[in-house]
């Protein structure tokens, strides 16, 4: 009787965070756990690195020992379960292994990974020798890939320099084995902001919206990766999650854009319009 009634009961979205820890609060993990609750998410987290950091840059990184990694995600994933997952900071060739043995072996279905390199200070994150196994491990396995111009910069050995490199930089990320590829235009110069979500089966969609005056912008790709995987855990599609996902990230920095939060590049308004959790009925089989 109790093993019927908890099959029938509803169960919270569930939304994992396989990234690294930045201590200030802006970005990482922690700006992930804001996303998943201000969407009515239950957030997890698998540790990839402690970093210390705040809004100035970072000082430090201590790498989590890949079969760490392992026993984070295996204890979430073995109890808890997990409707999509959100993938930051892998720092190395190991870490992106047990990533990708994680999704496979779970069989996870909505993954964004969100190729963290440089951050907001421009200090970089990962070694130089993950690169081509995240590439090759990760690319196939994601639903979609959100690198900014300076990563997209890195994967392609190239610069990015104008709106009309995005298409191209979009396509040729495809062919390096994405399913999907939002590339984001925030670093490019002007008073527009172009995005695009380019795939191999679908239409392409440009997203474009007036730049937001604000140094608070720590953060911002981690936020907007997180919020795509709470709306795809919710049940929408990807062009709709990327949407969505997108108008959240405006408005954070629009509502932090005049708050002062340390000397530097100061985090977004992750609560500017909470929403409740959400629930889905639990499937009997599961």
């Amino acid at each position: 009787m109790q093993a019927d009634r908890l099959t029938t009961r509803p169960r919270y979205a569930r939304v994992l965070s396989i990234a690294g820890s930045d201590s200030g609060g802006g970005a990482g993990i922690q700006a992930d756990l804001k996303t998943f609750s201000a969407l009515g998410c239950f957030g997890m987290t698998a540790i990839t690195a402690l970093t210390a950091q705040n809004t100035v840059g970072v000082s430090g990184i201590h790498a989590v020992p890949p079969q760490f990694l392992k026993a984070q995600l295996c204890a979430v994933l073995d109890d808890i379960g997990v409707d999509a997952v959100k993938i930051g900071m892998l720092h190395a060739p190991e870490i992106v292994r047990v990533v990708a043995w994680a999704i496979d072996h779970y069989r996870i279905a909505h993954v964004v990974l969100d190729p963290v390199m440089v951050a907001t200070s421009g200090d970089r994150l990962i070694e130089e020798a993950t690169v081509d196994v995240l590439r090759h491990e990760l690319f196939p396995r994601a639903s979609v890939i959100t690198p900014n111009l300076d990563e997209a910069a890195l994967l392609l050995g190239r610069p990015l320099a104008s709106q009309a490199d995005l298409d191209q930089a979009a396509s040729d990320l495809l062919a390096q084995g994405a399913r999907a590829v939002l590339l984001k235009g925030g670093h490019l110069p002007g008073n527009q902001v172009v995005d695009v979500l380019a795939t191999a089966a679908q239409p392409w969609l440009r997203l474009s919206s007036p730049r937001i005056p604000s140094l608070n912008v720590h953060g911002t790709g981690c936020t907007l990766s997180s919020a795509i995987a709470s709306y795809l855990a919710r049940g929408l599609d990807l062009p709709q999650a990327v949407e969505r996902g997108r108008d959240f990230v405006l408005q954070a920095i629009r509502c932090g854009a005049d708050v002062q939060t340390g000397r530097g590049h100061g985090p977004l308004c992750h609560g500017h319009a909470p929403v409740p959790m959400v629930t889905t009925p639990t499937p009997a089989a599961s």
